[in-house]
């Protein structure tokens, strides 16, 4: 009998819990971290800052924060905000 060879798993936290995945992008404002939310991890309705308009639940879209925190902000976290894809790829 052969031995079965074992896949290596990724890294812990490479994959948000959320789902997708996230990178970090450079802009003209700063460095962004970018999280891909797939539409089965989306239960709730969000106002994409882009549009003004609704990301509704099962929405596949983006959630963007800076690496840097603000002035007023403990974390980036706390400027986490979500965004239609299209939105944020045309973001200046």
């Amino acid at each position: 009998m052969s031995r079965r060879r074992r896949t290596p798993r990724a890294p812990r936290g490479t994959h948000p819990p959320s789902g997708g995945h996230e990178v970090v992008e450079e802009r003209p404002d700063g460095a962004w971290v970018v999280r891909s939310i797939t539409g089965s991890s989306s239960t709730k309705t969000y106002t994409c800052p882009g549009c003004g308009q609704p990301i509704r639940p099962a929405t596949p879209h983006v959630v963007a924060w800076p690496v840097e925190p603000g002035l007023l902000s403990t974390s980036g976290l706390d400027e986490r905000r979500h965004w239609h894809t299209s939105c944020w790829r045309r973001r200046r």
